[in-house]
């Protein structure tokens, strides 16, 4: 076959906008719901950053959570998650996972309770290596051993901390997945979800990915690598922030705590200083004021229900992203109106506090 295409060697790597391919060109490029070179170039990246034998790519970090779950598991089979998950995959896995034979344990906070619910006929383990909304650092290592002594897979919500604070894998992990719309792509302008981990399971995910369609598009592949690109040099900044604003926010008397697991009275201080290069972006709080009056106060910070993005943004679990959650839920996990998620971006901290601290004090 010939043609008059043009070639070149680009030094970004451009976004293939097409739905199909010329066949048979290349036998592995036929159709992008399957496999598009500009998202395979996204996803060798995440290998490459987690160390993983293969990686998958989706249309969210919920496509990568559902994708993976649906592809490991099967009527019958016992999986378990705790109570301080995202919301989502909290529902999917209590809710959606249990309504098709899915047996799903849930756990209370903190990895010994985590530990204390793997026994004999589990088969996934699924948990955020840094918890949201309340930031809980779960021992990868120590759950991982369990999980194997036992045959389960242990996925790994690693959205929180980033590869550049924890490496999942390295610690025990069989499958880490991201919601990269945060802190990976890192510019609050692209919806997209990354898994990485051993190449068995990861092609049966691949499967699935490819039979439910949550694959992502080439523009959003585009976006999320060219964010990716600066995730380091923004981290160093993200975390040096968090931990200064954390440690002001400790003096403002309208604050009645802080939780941040740099600081060394969390309790998971230990776990997150032996494991973590940095403490990552969110800083939680609850005050003592009026949540919507101190929320109405704020100049430079904005509400919003994201987290990771290089402006600082600040959210009401509650009422947000953990909204679907009963008052007897919210209450175990210590989350109420007055508790604040602060995401922390890359402005001068000072700022930040200054801000926080007029709208309490005001």
């Amino acid at each position: 076959m010939t043609s008059n295409r043009a070639y070149a060697a680009p030094l970004t790597y451009p976004i293939y906008q097409t739905s199909s391919y010329i066949v048979p060109e290349g036998e592995k490029y036929r159709y992008s719901r399957e496999y598009n070179p500009t998202v395979e170039n996204l996803g060798i990246k995440i290998k490459e950053m987690e160390g993983a034998e293969d990686y998958n790519v989706f249309s969210s970090g919920m496509g990568a959570i559902t994708t993976t779950l649906l592809s490991l598991s099967k009527p019958g089979d016992r999986i378990l998650t705790h109570l301080d998950t995202f919301a989502r995959s909290y529902h999917f896995i209590r809710d959606f996972m249990g309504k098709w034979g899915i047996k799903p344990d849930i756990a209370n906070p903190g990895t010994e309770n985590i530990i204390n619910g793997i026994k004999k006929g589990t088969g996934i383990v699924f948990i955020e290596s840094v918890t949201n909304p309340i930031l809980r650092v779960n021992d990868i290592s120590t759950i991982s051993e369990k999980c194997h002594d036992v045959g389960a897979i242990l996925v790994v919500d690693s959205t929180v901390p980033t590869p550049y604070n924890v490496k999942s894998l390295k610690l025990g992990a069989d499958i880490v997945v991201h919601s990269s719309s945060k802190f990976i792509a890192g510019h609050n302008n692209v919806i997209s979800g990354l898994a990485a981990g051993r190449k068995d399971l990861m092609e049966k995910i691949d499967a699935m990915r490819r039979t439910l369609g949550t694959s992502l598009d080439p523009n959003s592949a585009f976006l999320t690598e060219n964010g990716m690109k600066t995730l380091g040099i923004r981290m160093e900044k993200i975390n040096s922030n968090a931990m200064e604003i954390a440690t002001e926010l400790q003096k403002n008397p309208e604050i009645s705590r802080v939780i941040y697991p740099g600081l060394s009275e969390h309790p998971d201080h230990e776990i997150a200083k032996k494991y973590m290069k940095g403490y990552s972006g969110i800083v939680c709080f609850k005050v003592k004021t009026d949540p919507e009056k101190f929320i109405g106060k704020l100049e430079k910070i904005v509400p919003a229900n994201t987290m990771g993005g290089t402006e600082t943004v600040i959210s009401t679990p509650a009422s947000m992203s953990h909204r679907s959650l009963t008052s007897e839920e919210l209450n175990v996990l210590g989350v109420d109106s007055t508790f604040m998620r602060l995401s922390v971006g890359i402005e001068d901290p000072d700022e930040i506090v200054r801000d926080i601290n007029r709208a309490l004090n005001d």
